[in-house]
């Protein structure tokens, strides 16, 4: 068990006494109390505070210093006090009770421009979710605290949440310049404190009732939501975005699909479904589709 040995002397401020401590006390920096309130996580300090002569305490690594009111003075006190340090020391009590940080995760978050100008792309190094969660505004948001604190920037419009990234939509009266740092920082400093995504329940279903689902479909649907699934949504994602079948028309073999995050409302998803899914469908599918329109999420 470690002896403390406490030496006592006055300072050039005569209302104050120094007394050096040794070994050091187990503190990471200075600390000033003006009442025994304030020293309610260092024992050493409110221990001095029983004492009716003392005003306030510093507590350092090699010394504790008390400043006295002036109904007294130290002369009269100064080997009483240092007994009672050495005393409190070697007995087992604590000068400061230190508050461990909590580990956090280091995070990264990087943001990637998406074909639609009103939307930008923040990527982070860890899974934020196990299912694709979109929000239009913030009454959605009920089990979503990441999202409902994202609706609290003015300039946040829409949220989208994927696998390891967030898709937000802006409000035309910001630029991206001036938000994009704000909304990194925002988005590091609440995954690195461990804060839940959403709270929402997971629904979920069983791979036989999934089958069952898509069984229940037409032939065609069925191999238009493989070709969704397979090749044009990961592209989609990497922009920001995702694609779901919605139908399929045998008679006029028009197919419909539901657009969201980066590619809602996009100006450039026009030419994305003629040039890029209408014809990838088209030339998968030969005679069986005529023309693919969207839905915006």
């Amino acid at each position: 068990m470690t002896t403390f040995t406490v030496s006592a002397s006055l300072t050039e401020d005569q209302a104050i006494a120094r007394f050096e401590i040794s070994p050091p006390l187990q503190i990471t920096q200075a600390c000033q109390y003006s009442n025994i309130d304030e020293a309610k996580e260092a024992p050493l300090a409110q221990q001095m505070f029983y004492l009716p002569f003392v005003k306030s305490v510093v507590l350092k690594k090699e010394s504790i210093e008390i400043m006295r009111f002036d109904i007294l003075k130290w002369e009269d006190v100064l080997n009483e006090v240092s007994r009672e340090i050495e005393s409190f020391l070697n007995s087992g009590g604590v000068a400061i009770n230190e508050i461990q940080p909590s580990k956090k995760n280091p995070i990264t978050i990087y943001a990637e421009s998406t074909p639609n100008p009103g939307v930008m792309k923040f990527v982070a190094n860890k899974k934020l979710a196990d299912q694709i969660y979109e929000y239009k505004n913030i009454d959605e948001t009920t089990n979503a605290p990441l999202a409902q604190k994202l609706f609290h920037f003015p300039f946040v419009k829409e949220v989208f949440i994927d696998t390891n990234y967030v898709s937000i939509t802006k409000f035309d009266v910001s630029n991206w310049d001036e938000i994009v740092l704000e909304i990194r920082e925002f988005l590091r400093s609440f995954l690195e404190e461990g804060n839940e995504i959403t709270t929402a329940i997971k629904e979920k279903i069983s791979k036989e009732t999934a089958k069952e689902s898509v069984v229940e479909l037409d032939e065609i649907s069925q191999q238009i939501i493989g070709i969704i699934e397979d090749y044009i949504k990961p592209a989609v994602a990497a922009d920001g975005g995702n694609i779901l079948f919605d139908s399929y028309n045998a008679e006029n073999k028009k197919v419909q699909v539901v657009l969201q995050g980066a590619c809602s409302g996009c100006p450039s998803s026009t030419f994305t479904l003629k040039n890029g899914i209408e014809n990838m469908l088209k030339e998968m599918l030969p005679g069986k589709i005529s023309s693919v329109n969207a839905i915006n999420g």
